[in-house]
This record gives C-alpha cells, sequence and structure tokens, in this order.
C-alpha cells in the first residue's frame, strides 16, 4: 500500500539515525527534503540514491496535489526536515492535513528532536512544557509573545539562531526575571555542543563573556511561572536568601526559602550561590 513516511534525521551526529530510517529512504519511490542540497550529502553518505524534490514554505501547499497523485498511484514517499524530525518548526504540517483529510497512509519513522534532546537533560520539569519554536525577529515581537508566556506555569522550550541568542537572553530577562532559571543546548549532538544551566542573568553574561559560544544553533529551556502560591509574587527572593545566607548555612537557607516561596530548589540554590559569590 503507498504510505508517506514522515522520517527523522540527525540534528548533528550521523551515528543517531537508525537503520529503519536509512531503509525507508532507501525504498521509497522519492524523497521530499526541505532542502535538496542540504540533503544530498546526508544521502550520499549512506548510499541512498531515491530521487529528491524540495518541500518547503514557499511551495508547500502547491505539492499536496503533487503528493496526492503519487499516493494515488500506488507509489510511496518520505518526507525529511533539514534536521532531527519534520514539521517541528519546519514544513509539512499542510501536507499531512491534506493527506489524513484524503485517507492517505501517513506513519512516522522517529528519531531525534531537538527539543526532546534538550529537555532530557534539563532539569528542568519535563512533565508539563510548552515548545513555541523560533520567537520573533524583532525585540518587540520577542517581548510580546514573552509577556502572554509569562504566568504560564509549563516549561518553556524555544529554538534560537546565533545572532539573536544575546537579544533573545537580554528580551527573556526584561520579561521572565533575571532570576529565572533556565538551560541552554549549544550545538547538540556536534562536535562543539555544550550545556548550560543557570539564572538568566548568569546565562547572559556567560555567553557575552565568551565569543566564541555565540555562534551555531541554541534550544533555550525556561522555567515556567510558578502559581503554586500567593507569596511567591509578593516575597522578593533575592532579598529572602540575602537575609537567610546571613545567618545560615547555603543548604539550610536554600531549604527554608523553598518551603516559603514554593520556587523550584534547584532555582533557589543557583540564585543562592550567585548572592553568594558577589558577597
Amino acid at each position: 500500500m503507498s504510505t508517506c513516511y514522515v522520517v527523522a534525521t540527525p540534528i548533528g551526529n550521523i551515528e543517531d539515525w537508525s537503520s529503519r530510517a536509512i531503509e525507508t529512504l532507501k525504498t521509497v519511490d522519492l524523497i521530499f527534503a526541505e532542502d535538496t542540497r542540504h540533503s544530498a550529502k546526508l544521502m550520499q553518505l549512506f548510499n541512498i540514491t531515491t530521487p529528491m524534490r524540495s518541500l518547503h514554505d514557499h511551495n508547500e501547499t502547491d505539492r499536496i496535489d503533487e503528493i496526492l497523485s503519487l499516493l494515488n498511484n500506488n507509489q510511496s514517499i518520505a518526507i525529511i526536515s533539514d534536521a532531527g524530525t519534520p514539521l517541528i518548526s519546519d514544513p509539512g504540517f499542510k501536507v499531512v492535513r491534506a493527506l489524513r483529510e484524503h485517507e492517505q497512509k501517513v506513519i512516522p519513522i522517529p528519531g531525534v528532536s531537538a527539543l526532546i534532546t534538550a529537555l532530557s537533560v534539563s532539569g528542568i520539569a519535563t512533565d508539563r512544557f510548552s515548545f513555541e519554536g523560533f520567537l520573533p525577529a524583532k525585540s518587540s515581537g520577542r517581548k510580546s509573545k514573552m509577556e502572554i508566556l509569562k504566568k504560564d506555569p509549563r516549561t518553556l522550550i524555544f529554538y534560537e539562531s546565533s545572532h539573536r541568542i544575546i537579544e533573545m537572553l537580554k528580551d527573556a530577562i526584561s520579561i521572565f526575571g533575571e532570576t529565572r532559571y533556565a538551560f541552554i543546548g549549544r550545538e547538540m549532538t556536534k562536535h562543539y555542543e555544550s550545556y548550560l544551566s543557570n539564572t538568566l542573568e548568569e546565562l547572559l553574561a556567560h555567553y557575552q563573556e565568551h565569543i566564541d559560544e555565540q555562534r551555531g544553533e541554541y534550544v533555550v529551556v525556561i522555567e515556567g511561572a510558578n502559581i503554586d502560591s500567593e507569596t511567591s509574587d509578593t516575597i522578593d527572593l533575592n532579598e529572602l536568601l540575602v537575609i537567610l545566607l546571613a545567618e545560615l548555612p547555603l543548604k539550610q537557607a536554600v531549604n527554608i526559602a523553598t518551603k516559603i516561596t514554593k520556587l523550584s530548589k534547584n532555582h533557589i540554590y543557583q540564585t543562592a550561590l550567585t548572592i553568594q559569590n558577589n558577597v
């Protein structure tokens, strides 16, 4: 039976690619790729000679009838993106929606997804999260979007590019506050991969200091807002910790602050360390 396969590709390390994904791309009749020139390099590494056609933001709607025709003629196709799982901040949604409406068979061939890869090692709550993709390019647009998410209790996940990471962090501080806990995965699974977690203020300071790390692709994971306690909005965490640290050891001060504010213990610990180191 003709099938459309949605096939995940590596986000960096080619050894993460499954044999099932490779075999699927070898056996389908046609591959639709976000950028055929980019994907051609990956295909060559695995001796995949299946013909490719482009499927991107500007031609996705036009491709629907073509893909439906192929499937109706008993041919199978695959959809891939430049890296990672297709349709996640990439083209393909309109095609898959149309295929489902026409009762065509659509099968996922799962693999790496940058947002899940980052979340799994972030140390931030994974039970509830919201993937927001790329924020608007202009600061005003970013801030407006962040303002909507400011009180969202879910973990927030964003993609960001090298030429906007500094400005994005500055905007995040202005909306979420400098002590909001966050994690950044940069160039994940690649040779120069790096992973950092700290307050937004400390993360910004790190990237401003380490200019060589202002390049590559980033996934930014930001801890959600705390809404379990009405006092968390009225108590100044920094002020509370300054008072506690003046009288108590770090661990005890963190435990008491966690009980009072109901905020994340990890977040409070990092904030306490920053205060202690600056004293």
